[in-house]
């Protein structure tokens, strides 16, 4: 089977747009992992610095009795 040159060259031209969507969605998700990325290493070093802040487990720790309570009170 063989294709007119007009018919090559609008499928060429349609896989090019594709290719270019394909680029442009490809740049626009690394920028995403990138974020997501910077923002999960602040979450680990936010969590490092809370339990720092935590009183060792084998210290008495007060705990309110509200703690206890179920949702619905």
């Amino acid at each position: 089977m063989t294709l007119a040159p007009a018919e090559v060259e609008r499928r060429l031209t349609e896989l090019e747009i594709k290719a270019s969507y394909a680029d442009d969605t490809l740049d626009q998700l690394n920028q995403i992992i990138y974020r997501q990325q910077q923002q999960i290493d602040r979450l680990e070093r936010e969590l490092a610095q809370l339990r720092q802040q935590q009183p060792e487990a084998g210290g008495a720790v007060f705990r309110s009795l509200r703690d206890e309570l179920p949702p619905h009170y």
